[in-house]
C-alpha cells in the first residue's frame, strides 16, 4: 500500500527501534499530524492474555481528564422518573420500545453510546445483533448499565470511553485529539493505562503488556515504553 508524502515525510522523523517515553511519543504524534483535519489520536495496547479465554477478558471504561474531543449523543433507554433524570443529565435521544422501532425499522444510528436501566435489558435483546457489532450494546462492566443513568449520560459526555480485547487480543482507544497537544494527550492516556493495569485478570501469566503504540487518524505509529505503568 503506498503511503502519500506527507505521511512518508513524517515516517521519517521517527525511530522505528525506539521506545519513546509516553508525552515525547504524543509530542511526535502531534507533530507528525499533517492532515487538514483535527486528527484523532489512538492507543493500540497488545496485552499478554488470550481472549479467547472468559477468565481472560479486559474489559471495562475510564473517563478521560481532558475528554476525546468529540460531542457524544447518547440514547438512553429507561421508563417513568428514569427516564427523566436521563433528559434532565442532557442525554440526546430517551426512549423504551419506541427506540427499539426506530432503530430496527429505519436503520436509525444517530448515536454513539447506549445507556440502559437493567429492566431494560430485555427489551433491549432483540436489538443484540445490530448493536454488538457496532460495539454498542449496553454492559454492566462499562456501566452503562445502570440505574443512575443520570451519572452514566454525564461522564459519557465528559469523555468516557470503552476499552476492551479485540480477537488479537489488541485494545484500540482514541485519547483526544492532535489539539490537545502532547501534556493533555499524556494525562488522558495515562489514565486508560492505568485502568488497564488495574484491569490485569488474575489468570494471566508472563508480561502483560506486549507493546504500546500511539498514532494520529493519519500518521505514523510511535512505539511507547510501557514500563512505567507496570
Amino acid at each position: 500500500m503506498n503511503k502519500g508524502k506527507k505521511y512518508q515525510e513524517s515516517a521519517k522523523l521517527i525511530d522505528k527501534t525506539k521506545l519513546y517515553e509516553t508525552e515525547e511519543a504524543l509530542d511526535m504524534v502531534c507533530k507528525t499530524s499533517k492532515a487538514k483535519f483535527d486528527e484523532t489520536v489512538e492507543v493500540h495496547i497488545k496485552l499478554g492474555v488470550d481472549s479467547r479465554h472468559a477468565d481472560q477478558q479486559v474489559r471495562g471504561a475510564v473517563v478521560l481528564p481532558h475528554g476525546t474531543g468529540k460531542t457524544v449523543r447518547t440514547l438512553v433507554f429507561a421508563k417513568g422518573d428514569k427516564a427523566k433524570d436521563a433528559e434532565a443529565a442532557g442525554a440526546d435521544y430517551v426512549g423504551a420500545e419506541d427506540m427499539v422501532t426506530k432503530i430496527t425499522s429505519e436503520n436509525w444510528f444517530e448515536f454513539d453510546v447506549v445507556i440502559a436501566t437493567p429492566d431494560m435489558m430485555g427489551v433491549i435483546g432483540r436489538l443484540g445483533k445490530v448493536l454488538g457489532p457496532k460495539g454498542l450494546m449496553p454492559n454492566p462492566k462499562a456501566g452503562t448499565v445502570t440505574m443512575d443513568v443520570a451519572k452514566a449520560v454525564e461522564e459519557a459526555k465528559a469523555g468516557k470511553i470503552e476499552y476492551r480485547l479485540d480477537k488479537q487480543n489488541i485494545i484500540h482507544c482514541p485519547v483526544g485529539k492532535a489539539s490537545f497537544g502532547a501534556q493533555k494527550l499524556t494525562e488522558n492516556l495515562d489514565a486508560l493505562m492505568t485502568a488497564v493495569v488495574k484491569a490485569k485478570p488474575a489468570a494471566a501469566k508472563g508480561q502483560y503488556i506486549k507493546s504500546c503504540a500511539v498514532a494520529s487518524t493519519m500518521g505514523p505509529g510511535v512505539k511507547v515504553n510501557a514500563a512505567k505503568y507496570l
